[in-house]
């Protein structure tokens, strides 16, 4: 049984027809996917919106103004005792240090307390904690 030349073609062209759908189908797939990586990477760049962001830069500027504010509020409370001043002038005082230091309240706050917590030297912390002297 010989095949008819022209039944050659046509098989041919069915297959060529099937192959041009598929492909067709495959770059639709690839336009699609390719369109929802975009969208992706376009949230991505673009992030939250802005009032998302400035909540929580908000959030954090207060929360670590709350974690810094007992070694503040403790700094003012030795200024306080040293020069017999109240908590407003107190805090003044620390603040223009601050600046003229450039060191942020906080941390020079720290400083003050560590100072006052810390013994002037080993040698004059008083008697050894061990018992033999």
């Amino acid at each position: 049984m010989d095949q008819d030349p022209g039944d050659s073609r046509q098989d041919d062209a069915a297959r060529l027809s099937a192959a041009r759908e598929e492909f067709d189908a495959q770059a639709q797939r690839f336009e699609q996917a390719r369109a929802r990586l975009a969208a992706t990477i376009e949230k991505i760049e673009k992030g939250r919106s802005r009032r998302e962001i400035l909540h929580d830069s908000a959030f954090a500027r207060l929360q670590a103004r709350l974690d810094s504010m007992p070694v503040v509020e403790q700094a003012k409370g030795i200024l306080m005792a040293q020069h017999r001043c109240g908590p407003d002038e107190a805090f003044d005082l620390l603040r223009r240090a601050s600046q003229r230091a450039n060191v942020k309240v906080s941390v020079l706050a720290a400083r003050i307390v560590e100072q006052v917590a810390a013994p002037e030297s080993p040698g004059l912390a008083g008697p050894s904690q061990s018992g033999t002297d």
